[in-house]
Parts: structure tokens; sequence; C-alpha cells
């Protein structure tokens, strides 16, 4: 078939590196007294979330009572 007889420059796939950009990203825009406030509360809430549901759940989880013991209304009494 047809073969090309000029040399194929790959060279520049290796040179890569040399040709970095020189701009710089700008600078990150630093949160406000207000933001900083703001995401304490959030993380502060959470915490209190979790810790809360600790609390409730573990009176659930705890295998302290009898599995015997079921309560009975009073329309099962029989009376």
């Amino acid at each position: 078939m047809f073969r090309r007889r000029e040399p194929v420059p790959f060279a520049f796939i290796a040179e890569a590196d040399k040709f970095r950009s020189n701009v710089t990203p700008p600078p990150r825009e630093r949160p406000s007294a207000s933001q900083i406030v703001g995401r304490t509360l959030i993380g502060l809430v959470v915490a209190a979330g979790l810790a809360g549901s600790l609390l409730v759940g573990m009176p659930a989880l705890s295998p302290d009572q009898a599995p015997g013991h079921t309560q009975q209304s009073e329309a099962s009494d029989g009376r």
C-alpha cells in the first residue's frame, strides 16, 4: 500500500513537561467569619444529633429485660 517516508515527530510527547503554563490560578477566597460560625454550628448540630440518637436508642438495645416478661392489657385479662 502507501507508506509515509517522513518521520513522525513523537518527541513533543516526551517533552510535554517543558511546556507547562506559567499562569497561576487565583488565590482561594478566605471564608468570612459568618461562614466559619455557620459551618461550626452545623457540625455541632450534626454531632449533637448523633449523640442524642445514641442516648435515645441505647435503652432499646440493652438486653436487661427478661424475654419471658410481656405486658398484658386489661382487655386480655379475662375478668
